[in-house]
């Protein structure tokens, strides 16, 4: 439940799992602290929190302009570039797992394991396949497509580059990043709601891209111009955006299932 008041706005969930609204509070923090050091982009400080609700500053929302948007490209970009100091990385000061959505969220708490290091490793093992059999178990991903995805994941894990692009530094990522959790407002671009963790910047844009956004190109345009991408971003952005596909299979039905599999069988024959 959600609750408004002249200055600020709480979400309340009496039963939610525990560390729910702690740990978006960690992850606020943690990408406010690129906002501070970096130019990030900038996010609601918490003013309380705890079990059982969380509340911020309540923002007014105003439509989006040009120059809004490319200043969120540049603010992108240095959020991002504040870096994580491993794959699957908490928030700092965080010790357990995250959520996204309502759904579980793991986290990579050894830094010494493949996963913490190997982006693809990683982004298999705790981004892709967890959500691929949770929809299959729930009939929302059929037998065929979970066998798929399993086959485009060995390449993730094999470390196939046409999958992970070279390698760069994990970045620090909202995590969460649809056109919802992007609020332009007097202040420029606010984001909410992350589910912040060490990852690949290729991940945030994708989901950017995979629900809409106003002005996406202009974000995009300016993004590069701070911070290039690697050739062939723009046909990994589908395997990026597997895993929220995944997630919304699992939460919302088969229709999203369905484009996973799509999405698997464009890098997966036989």
């Amino acid at each position: 439940m959600r609750r408004r008041s002249d200055e600020t706005f709480v979400k309340r969930r009496p039963a939610a799992p525990a560390g729910f609204y702690p740990v978006e509070a960690a992850g606020l923090s943690w990408l406010e602290q690129a906002t501070l050091e970096q130019g990030g982009v900038a996010v609601p400080r918490v003013i309380e929190v705890d079990e059982a609700h969380i509340v911020l500053p309540r923002l007014s929302e105003l439509p989006a302009t040009v120059p809004v948007a490319t200043e969120f490209g540049l603010r992108l970009a240095a959020m991002h570039s504040a870096g994580a100091p491993w794959f699957g990385a908490p928030p700092a000061g965080w010790q357990g797992d995250g959520f996204i959505g309502s759904l579980p969220l793991a986290h990579v708490h050894d830094p010494t394991l493949p996963a913490a290091r190997h982006w693809g490793i990683f982004f298999a093992g705790h981004r892709i396949l967890p959500y691929a059999r949770l929809a299959h178990e729930k009939g929302n991903l059929s037998a065929i497509d979970t066998r798929t995805v399993e086959k485009l994941c060995e390449r993730l894990v094999a470390g196939d580059p046409d999958l992970t692009g070279p390698e760069e530094p994990p970045a620090r990522l909202h995590g969460d990043l649809w056109s919802g959790n992007v609020l332009w407002t007097e202040y420029g671009a606010v984001l909410i709601d992350p589910a912040a963790h060490g990852g690949h910047r290729e991940t945030d844009l994708a989901m950017l891209e995979l629900f809409g956004l106003p002005w996406l190109d202009r974000v995009l345009d300016t993004y590069q111009e701070c911070w290039p991408l690697a050739d062939g971003w723009r046909e990994r952005r589908l395997i990026h955006q597997l895993h929220p596909l995944l997630v919304h299979a699992v939460l919302f039905g088969p229709s999203y299932g369905a484009r996973a599999g799509q999405v698997a069988r464009r890098f997966v024959r036989g």
